[in-house]
């Protein structure tokens, strides 16, 4: 992807021979201060002499260029045309990569992480999916994952959400060999729905199609007859008839995003649009989105108002930082990056205009705060 692709959202370029400069002191998930990367997206990767491996491209968010690292990861992961196994990347979470290879084997690796190293990567391999009657396990919607250490925290579930009914769950690092638990969903409006894990509530969540549902699964004993909370919208704005012709004509889908420094939890409603047709494909762009705050009484109430946070929705399970955390963040802003556009909007301002630079994006995924070993 060229540098210029990006111009338009102010980034620039400047080659570093080190991420040590970028790495900030940050107490965002922790009392304690840590030493952690700031959030940052996966912006490709440059080829280099040594065959197979690329310098990994990342842009941190309170920075203004895109950074090329010294770290090296596999052309595969970046570029289709050097993939031998026709390695699909089919999510992320915790600032791990999920893949899946025509051996039929999930596997979590670390390349994507800034700070993790690549004489040692990490592969985790996972048991070969098992697929459920009357389900599929070749078109996945994402991965969530409630530790940042599945290979060796013995609580660590990875929670493997399918198009359609079917929704697995394995512990990479548990007791007992690792296995499959497979649930089959009964209800269809959780069918294209992406799952999260609430550190809060120790569950995995799926918002139905609409919003108006929420799914609970205990990540102990996931069961097919899970938790079932209805949502009732709130403090609905008076929208001008042009954005409500907007919103019917545009693609509606609903994402769960927990606040881990501050135990919130939003349900936002993103609104796209066909912006052009390439080779007969849609190339979709974000025209809308509404941010609602969820309270304890199952209300969503909308809200231009995040307080100190920043909010990073990818193809990687959503997160929420502090901004001030992280100087050069901004409290309000919702950043968005997937396949088709990479943006970003201030909910606070209304009328908003999102600001985004159209794909297709190689590689969509928003890197939450990795801590930095001493």
């Amino acid at each position: 992807m060229g540098e210029d692709h990006y111009r338009s959202l102010r980034l620039g370029v400047r080659r570093s021979s080190s991420s040590v400069s970028l790495l900030l002191l940050s107490n965002a998930f922790s009392t304690n201060s840590l030493r952690q990367t700031p959030p940052c997206s996966i912006m490709g990767a440059t080829p280099c002499e040594q065959d197979g491996l690329a310098r990994l491209g990342v842009f941190y968010y309170n920075q203004d260029s895109v950074t090329h690292l010294d770290k090296m990861i596999p052309m595969e992961l970046v570029f289709k045309e050097y993939d031998d196994e026709k390695t699909l990347r089919i999510g992320a979470s915790h600032g791990w990569i999920a893949t899946l290879k025509e051996d039929g084997i999930l596997r979590l690796q670390d390349d994507f992480n800034p700070v993790a190293s690549d004489a040692n990567p990490k592969r985790i391999p996972l048991p070969p999916l098992v697929t459920l009657p009357h389900c599929q396990t070749k078109i996945i919607t994402n991965v969530s994952m409630s530790s940042s250490r599945p290979e060796d925290d013995e609580d660590c579930v990875v929670a493997v959400k399918f198009l359609g009914p079917q929704l697995s769950f394995c512990k990479p690092a548990g007791q007992s060999k690792p296995e499959w638990t497979n649930i089959k969903i009964e209800n269809p409006c959780f069918f294209s729905s992406r799952v999260m894990y609430s550190e809060k509530d120790n569950m995995f969540r799926i918002p139905g199609a609409g919003g108006h549902l929420i799914g609970s699964w205990d990540p102990c004993n996931p069961s097919d007859d899970p938790k079932l909370h209805k949502v009732v919208f709130q403090n609905l704005p008076k929208l001008p008839m042009a954005i409500h012709e907007l919103m019917d004509s545009c693609f509606t889908s609903e994402h769960l995003v927990e606040s881990r420094p501050t135990g919130e939890t939003f349900l936002v409603k993103m609104y796209k649009k066909t912006a052009k047709n390439k080779k007969g494909v849609s190339i979709l762009k974000t025209e809308f989105l509404m941010v609602f705050k969820l309270d304890d009484e199952g209300n969503a109430v909308y809200t231009q108002d995040m307080g100190d946070l920043a909010m990073f929705l990818s193809m990687s399970e959503p997160f929420c930082v502090t901004a001030s955390s992280f100087p050069g963040l901004y409290p309000h802003w919702v950043y968005i990056y997937d396949y088709d556009d990479m943006g970003f909007v201030s909910v606070a301002d209304f009328p908003f205009d999102i600001d985004s630079v159209s794909g297709p994006h190689r590689v969509p995924y928003h890197i939450p705060p990795q801590d930095i070993e001493n």
